[in-house]
């Protein structure tokens, strides 16, 4: 979303959102991954210090917007880490379900064109949008990307990867699978 884009997020909208409690209170899937990610987040007194700062400038962030689904590990992860953040610095955070809330999730898309979640966008007081960050950091993705790579080094492939071609299996050339 660009700044002079008009989004469906009001200043009313924003309020009907649900409140952390509220959203952990219709939590399905993932609680207690929601619950521990939440109890063992801290945020330091230097990363206090910097939020707060950041939510004091006049134009600073004093809300935020999420957008979640309880089923997803990168909102189960994330969620709560934003949810300390908003805690430590006094911003207000609204949580709206993205499978309900698909007017909002088309205004943040990840590359213009995917549904990835969390979406978290920040606003100022007056709710003039500041900016928005949408599923991992970059960081992330790229040690994830090494990780996986790494993991798909030790693993065989199947059997039916390894299979001999056709002919040696008395099969025609032309059905070889």
């Amino acid at each position: 979303m660009t700044p002079q884009q008009e989004s469906v997020v009001t200043p009313e909208r924003f309020a009907s959102g649900m409140t952390w409690q509220q959203y952990v209170d219709q939590i399905k899937r993932n609680r207690e991954k929601f619950a521990y990610n939440y109890e063992e987040t801290v945020v330091s007194d230097g990363d206090v210090e910097a939020f707060r700062s950041l939510a004091a400038k006049a134009d600073g962030p004093a809300k935020v917007l999420a957008l979640g689904e309880d089923w997803c590990p990168d909102v189960f992860r994330g969620l709560p880490v934003m949810v300390r953040i908003a805690e430590a610095a006094g911003l207000e955070l609204r949580i709206f379900p993205r499978d309900e809330n698909l007017d909002i999730m088309n205004e943040f898309l990840k590359g213009g064109e995917h549904q990835s979640i969390p979406v978290f966008v920040f606003y100022s007081k007056d709710h003039g949008y500041i900016a928005h960050w949408t599923e991992r950091p970059a960081k992330a993705n790229a040690e994830l990307s090494a990780a996986t790579a790494r993991l798909m080094l030790t693993i065989s492939p199947p059997d039916v990867l390894r299979k001999p071609p056709a002919a040696a299996r008395g099969a025609p050339a032309c059905l070889t699978v």
